[in-house]
């Protein structure tokens, strides 16, 4: 059954391929979408190559908005961009929800590695990024975009190749929450430095976008997590609580400079409205979880991936539909631009780490954690800067190619015994 299963997805692909070379492109992108998810759903069947199953449904979705944008755009009246930030909130607090206080007390046990996965982090990429750009001569807004992914930090993609690698999975969710936590400044102070002669850079608007996107939905999940599944005390909550409320004020302060009457009401509006959202939600919702699903995190968990899955589908999506111009424009150098940009990544990470002694299951992390970027995160500040069409194109590539490379790099990895074990 699986033989003639691929072997109609193939068809399907060649024959679009005969349609575009023929120049019938109105059948071609049918036949080539069909073919794709003919192969989606063929390799999620198969252990080995499940991997790569998520990767071909995002590729079918591309070639399906870039074939028909118009469908893609809106529904009805409503702009289907403005789905881009809540459903990286989901994505976000999904994240959060996995996490507790836990995965950042990381710092102290592993300072070492810390310091070395951050550092690479917030330097090989930015740096990397603006040398491609300025090497590939992009116009200004694609350049800034490509910039914009490589100042981002990574996202929970890289924990999982990291599991698969048989990496450092530890040392991997601490570099991940510790970048995330380090976005509000670094990301805005990479733009500044590498991208503020392409685009418009805002500082503060930037900061405040990424504690709206990303800092205020993580601590929502981890309010969750706190509530539903954790065994603190009353006070270690309240502490806790207190914490991430500073961080709802710090953020609605940035929202609010400028210090005139209408400032201070939209602050203190600002501050109600989040704490509604971003606290007492969570803590309702946990509290119900907790009473009427005790036996449920798993099916919990397989939510929120399917969720985070979906929410990364639609992002990328609707950026390749607003985008499709530019793309088709500068498409194959702009893919090439984002595997040079993911790969050297992994490559520089790797072997920087290796250079400063730390072990190969450390080596590993690094390198997938500085190679694997937030590319949901790097889409919501391209829409927040109302440049989704252009600065927005290059997390849109870099994503599905990430995953890619990622899940390669990381099975090629885990039939690897690391140098450590096998003494």
């Amino acid at each position: 059954m699986r033989k003639y299963f691929i072997i109609t997805a193939s068809v399907l692909i060649l024959i679009s391929l005969v349609l575009f070379i023929t120049e019938r492109l109105s059948l071609a992108p049918i036949f080539l979408i069909s073919g794709i998810i003919g192969l989606a759903i063929f390799t999620n069947k198969i252990k080995f190559w499940g991997g790569f199953s998520f990767s071909l449904w995002i590729l079918g979705a591309v070639v399906a908005s870039l074939s028909y944008p118009e469908y893609f755009l809106s529904i009805g009246d409503f702009k289907t961009e403005l789905l881009i930030v809540p459903l990286l909130q989901l994505i976000m607090f999904g994240m959060g929800s996995q996490m507790s206080l836990n995965d950042f007390a990381g710092v102290i046990k592993m300072p070492k590695g810390v310091l070395i996965g951050v550092v690479c982090q917030f330097t090989i990429m930015p740096v990397i990024g603006f040398s491609i750009a300025y090497i590939f001569k992009f116009p200004p807004e694609i350049a800034a975009g490509i910039i914009l992914v490589g100042s981002s930090p990574s996202g929970m993609a890289s924990n999982v190749m990291s599991f698969i690698a048989k990496a450092n999975l530890a040392l991997s969710v601490t570099l991940t929450a510790f970048a995330t936590l380090l976005s509000p400044l670094m990301t805005p102070l990479m733009m500044k430095i590498f991208a503020s002669e392409m685009v418009t850079i805002n500082f503060l608007d930037m900061m405040a976008g990424i504690f709206n996107m990303v800092i205020l939905p993580i601590c929502a999940g981890l309010i969750f997590n706190l509530f539903a599944f954790g065994d603190n005390t009353r006070k270690t909550k309240i502490i806790q609580l207190l914490a991430y409320f500073a961080i709802i004020v710090i953020k609605n302060i940035l929202n609010s400079v400028g210090g005139d009457s209408v400032m201070y009401y939209e602050f203190f509006k600002g501050v109600l409205f989040d704490g509604l959202n971003f606290i007492v939600l969570p803590i309702i919702v946990a509290l119900a979880f907790k009473n009427f699903m005790k036996e449920g995190r798993e099916t919990l968990n397989k939510i929120l991936s399917f969720t985070s899955m979906f929410g990364i589908a639609v992002i990328i999506v609707v950026i390749t539909a607003a985008g499709r111009d530019s793309l088709l424009e500068v498409g194959l150098m702009l893919i090439l631009a984002c595997l040079l940009h993911n790969t050297l990544g992994y490559g520089l990470g790797y072997s920087l780490s290796r250079l400063f002694g730390l072990k190969e299951q450390d080596c590993r992390t690094i390198a997938l954690e500085v190679g694997m970027q937030n590319g949901g995160l790097a889409s919501g500040l391209a829409l927040q800067m109302g440049k989704v069409a252009t600065v927005g194109l290059a997390p849109a590539v870099f994503g599905p190619l990430m995953n890619i490379t990622g899940s390669t790099l990381a099975s090629w990895w885990k039939n690897k015994v690391p140098s450590e074990k096998k003494k």
